[in-house]
């Protein structure tokens, strides 16, 4: 297998890599910018020179007498205190009358064919290979007395001796430019080193892995989750969130909005928790958006002790006291249950001392009167609901009813053998038990509390129909309507309050079930009072579901 460099490694050896390009790049337009000054330098100072020479007293009497020791005399010093390549004189015939460099060229024809124009009387610039090599030179024409040209005066700098020049620049700059891609290479790996630290040593495919996996964990809670920066300015907003608060915008559009243009919170929504280090906070309840949630915050700490935001998750507070309510329920049926073994257990022992004592005729006489009610009750749930649960759910509300002195009467047309695919027995239980004990509570609250409580359950003719009636204070019709409401009660905490703080979880769990199979509940007042509360699901699912009264 390929081993792969490191992403750090890889940076770094990119930055030096573009770095020696950029060099190399500006470099190369350096030179040509040196270059081609240089040539426009030279090219000016051979001018200057050579228009200088052309105009030296005496220059041109020796050229037109052809006096060449009388010539060099007079360049000599000149050529001595010059910088150029080489210094030639000529005559109108082109031939040459003085050579700085090559005294064996005299006499001889000049090189190069530039000559056309200087003998016109123009001074000219021209790169040409003369007899000493190629070079940049400048020829100025020597005028006599009368003002015609009768001789000709070239200044040269060799491209050799340019190139010299530039190699020496070049030079110069390139010991910078090492200097510089040095440096380059010491900031790069530090660059490539803070970088890595500051992506806490992942690799790019493993920053982007954890991305995706944060975004489909976020996506996928249940609870609502939300972070903001330390200028509390929103950076993340999960869908649950979104939902749970009522916001219609997408993530998208709300990310950098300050926190307070999306939710309404309470001033002390930020405030550090008393006699606490930390700002962190759990389990504490807030109002956003005008709902009741239950918040955690936790600081986003880049560095140690320095916090550069905040993470939120928070959960409805009705789905907390839901919660609440369907355990309290558990532990109903279950005291139900410890209540009827508490019976029995007492039954047993009493039924023992009696056969101890061989008090048979009482024992049995006690037998009988015992078992008389609870038998026939046994008897009934048994042969006609085929649920062993909801057979002890029955018998635990009969019991606990008649501990408080109503009686849960069964209709004989009573019958269950399963119930429908779209409710759960647990969630059939639920609703049977919410509604006898709404029943009880009811009974206990009127003029003549020992009223029975009559309960009617059939899956006669594909639908489950649920009744159960009582003769107890009823139900105001204002109160109809919102009796199904999460956390409303017919039971208020205060006298002016409609709203009760411990109770309304009950018929709001009933009534979602009943909703999720495609069921309806109904309200209707017993006659002479009291109320029937009816069921009915269809062992069918149909989509429409409601809520009568």
């Amino acid at each position: 297998m390929k081993r792969r460099l490191p992403f750090q490694v890889k940076l770094f050896l990119s930055l030096v890599a573009f770095s020696c390009l950029l060099l190399i790049l500006l470099g190369a337009i350096l030179f040509h910018f040196i270059d081609r000054q240089l040539h426009h330098d030279l090219g000016q100072r051979a001018r200057v020179q050579a228009s200088e020479i052309a105009l030296m007293p005496g220059l041109a009497e020796k050229i037109a007498a052809r006096d060449i020791a009388g010539i060099a005399r007079l360049i000599q010093p000149l050529r001595a205190q010059s910088d150029a390549s080489y210094i030639v004189i000529g005559d109108v015939n082109e031939q040459h009358l003085y050579h700085s460099e090559s005294p064996e060229r005299l006499n001889l024809p000049m090189i190069g064919g530039d000559n056309a124009e200087v003998l016109q009387g123009k001074t000219i610039i021209s790169v040409r290979k003369g007899g000493i090599g190629v070079s940049l030179r400048s020829k100025s024409p020597v005028f006599n007395a009368d003002h015609q040209v009768i001789g000709i005066v070239s200044v040269g700098y060799l491209t050799s001796y340019i190139a010299n020049i530039n190699a020496r620049i070049l030079w110069q700059a390139g010991l910078y430019g090492i200097a510089l891609l040095l440096l380059l290479f010491l900031f790069s790996w530090m660059f490539t080193r803070n970088l890595k630290k500051q992506m806490f040593r992942l690799e790019p495919k493993d920053i982007a892995l954890l991305v995706r996996q944060q975004k489909a964990l976020l996506e996928a809670m249940y609870e609502g989750v939300f972070a903001v920066n330390g200028e509390r300015q929103l950076i993340l907003i999960n869908r649950a969130a979104r939902e749970l608060l009522d916001i219609h915008q997408s993530e998208k559009e709300l990310i950098g909005k300050p926190l307070e243009n999306v939710l309404q919170t309470s001033p002390d929504f930020f405030s550090q928790p008393p006699a606490s280090k930390s700002s962190d906070r759990h389990d504490h309840i807030a109002v956003l958006n005008q709902r009741q949630v239950i918040v955690n915050r936790v600081a986003i700490e880049l560095e140690p002790g320095i916090e550069s935001g905040w993470v939120f998750s928070f959960r409805d507070k009705n789905d907390i006291n839901t919660l609440s309510s369907q355990l309290s329920q558990v532990k109903r049926y279950a005291d139900n249950l410890r209540i009827m073994r508490h019976e029995q257990l007492n039954w047993t022992a009493t039924l023992v001392g009696l056969l101890q004592m061989q008090h048979y005729d009482e024992a049995i006489r006690y037998i009988q009167a015992q078992s008389e009610g609870a038998q026939k009750v046994l008897d009934f749930v048994s042969a006609h609901f085929a649920s062993p649960a909801l057979c002890g759910l029955l018998l635990g509300k009969y019991v606990s009813a008649r501990e408080k002195g109503i009686e849960l009467q069964f209709d004989p047309a009573c019958q269950l053998t399963h119930p429908p695919a779209m409710l759960s027995e647990t969630e059939l239980m639920s609703v049977i038990g919410n509604l006898l004990d709404n029943a009880v509570d009811a009974t206990l609250k009127a003029a003549n509390p020992a009223a029975p409580v009559e309960l009617y359950i059939s899956d006669r003719n594909q639908e489950l129909l649920i009744e159960v009636a009582d003769r107890g204070c009823g139900v105001d019709d204002a109160a109809k309507p919102h009796l199904f409401r999460q956390g409303f009660s017919s039971k208020p905490a205060n006298d002016d309050d409609i709203i009760g703080s411990e109770h309304g979880i009950g018929l709001y769990l009933a009534a979602g079930y009943i909703n999720k199979a495609g069921g309806s509940i109904e309200i209707t007042n017993n006659i002479p009072q009291g109320t029937i509360f009816s069921v009915f699901i269809p062992y069918t699912h149909s989509s429409s579901t409601g809520l009568k009264a």
